[in-house]
């Protein structure tokens, strides 16, 4: 008998991660990172509660960290089997994997140097290039809409999930003895309909389990449009202030989501910003590489975007000027008015964006715009609940700047869209809530009741159920 086991993401957003043993066969589905404050990544370091040796294949939905960011460490523990994805999220988990090597082992350095100084025991990294250069080498590329047998009797097809670049809905079907099939169907990060460069999430009518994401289960986002308004006046009153205007955004997916639209802003003639500043090495690759696959946009923003140009996000906002070196990203503090700043960490726990902090925050004529969620424990969460003194680079900071929270460009679906893409299942599956902080996950979990009778459930930490 098939069965499944919760190992992540469970009552929380980040660290998907969900064991499935069929046919004598063990396949992991997401191999994500915890995310948010000091003590809620300690449990990245964790043992494993399986033997990563013992499986024969790995399937990721998509390339952000929550999803994929341990594939290193699975693999230095003894993981030798394939790894599965969409040929997109393959180059981005790339780029992704190299990134979070080079932090753990420079984070690593920094924290050593004080334990040296202390008498402390001092720490490994989580793990270093040579362990993600091995997962790199057992990925294997696959199409959306091609089954795939990936163990014995357990074949996974992708589907268009319309939340970044290479995202996908997993389908899992297991075939066991007596020609009986059991489908799984594991969301990922849905998308909302609409979402700028990327074509709307795939609606699928079978399934007997269905894990869901739920990080926005407890409310739809405000209209695009709205959103792209209050964005414009935002902006229109930085420029009148004098100030600049920083946006701590994910290198992968809202970055480039704001490029677009800044970029319809400038081809209207309505931005007013003399330079907008991508300050962050990985999104600037991260963009080189949405360029690359422009074929997977929607037709209509593939037609839009290439009336301005060749086609890229380069050529659709001009102003556009891309800040690879540490040099280039220090020069930018000599700019106090007129600019937009785009850096990384999206939560603000770390990267370029806590430096524009220590140069801005304090300044009540700069702005500051949160286009997405801002998980418990990190710098982001904080300032959105009002903290008024902000520790960042061994300094206190005074939060004197102006503060905008836009849901809008959540790349996640709201409730609406989540109850929607579920009802499209012609007989009711089982459902289980997962990516969601728990009070979230039951008020989605009430309004599937409600709206189409399902009793969806929240499972537990290790909860092992059966197909």
């Amino acid at each position: 008998m098939a069965s499944l086991t919760f190992h992540g993401a469970v009552r929380q957003v980040t660290g998907s991660c969900y064991l499935l043993e069929a046919n004598g066969d063990q396949v992991l589905i997401e191999c994500g990172m915890t995310q948010g404050g000091k003590r809620d990544e300690l449990h990245n370091r964790n043992r494993f509660p399986f033997d990563p040796a013992a499986l024969s294949a790995v399937v990721i939905s998509h390339a952000h960290l929550d999803h994929s960011g341990l594939l290193p460490k699975l693999v230095a523990e003894g993981f030798s089997g394939s790894i599965y994805l969409t040929p997109a999220s393959t180059d981005l988990l790339g780029l992704m994997l190299k990134d979070a090597a080079g932090l753990q082992e420079r984070d690593t350095e920094w924290e050593n140097r004080w334990r040296q100084r202390a008498g402390k025991p001092l720490l490994e990294p989580l793990y270093v290039q040579a362990d993600t250069d091995a997962a790199l080498e057992l990925c294997k590329p696959t199409d959306y809409q091609q089954p795939t047998m990936i163990a014995r009797g357990i074949e996974v097809c992708f589907h268009e999930a319309g939340h970044i670049l290479g995202s996908a809905i997993v389908e899992i079907s297991v075939h066991e003895e007596g020609e009986r099939t059991r489908r799984l169907v594991f969301s990922g990060d849905l998308g909302g309909l609409d979402a700028p460069l990327l074509r709307d999430p795939a609606f699928l009518e079978q399934a007997d389990l269905v894990l869901m994401e739920s990080t926005y289960g407890d409310r739809d986002h405000r209209n695009k449009q709205e959103t792209l308004t209050e964005l414009q006046a935002i902006l229109e009153r930085a420029w009148k202030d004098g100030g600049n205007v920083l946006i701590p955004s994910f290198a992968v997916g809202r970055t480039q989501d704001l490029l677009y639209y800044l970029g319809k802003f400038y081809q209207a003639g309505l931005l007013k910003q003399h330079t907008v500043f991508l300050d962050s090495p990985m999104a600037i690759a991260a963009t080189r590489i949405y360029d690359r696959y422009h074929h997977q946009f929607s037709e209509e923003d593939q037609a839009l975007i290439k009336g301005s140009g060749k086609g890229t996000l380069r050529d659709w906002l001009p102003i556009l000027k891309c800040t690879q070196t540490p040099d280039e990203s220090m020069a930018i503090n000599k700019v106090t008015s007129g600019a937009i700043i785009i850096a990384g960490a999206g939560m603000c726990n770390g990267g370029r964006i806590v430096h524009h902090f220590k140069h801005n925050l304090w300044r009540k004529n700069c702005h500051v715009i949160f286009p997405g969620f801002q998980a418990k424990g990190t710098v982001g969460r904080r300032l959105v609940d009002g903290e008024k003194q902000i520790r960042v680079v061994h300094q206190s900071l005074a939060v004197n700047a102006q503060l905008h929270t836009l849901g809008g460009f959540s790349a996640h679906a709201g409730q609406s869209d989540l109850i929607g893409w579920l009802k499209h299942f012609t007989s009711a599956p089982e459902v289980y809530l997962v990516h969601g902080e728990e009070e979230k996950s039951q008020i989605l979990a009430a309004a599937i009741k409600e709206q189409l009778g399902i009793q969806a459930r929240l499972p537990e930490q290790g909860q092992k159920i059966t197909l």
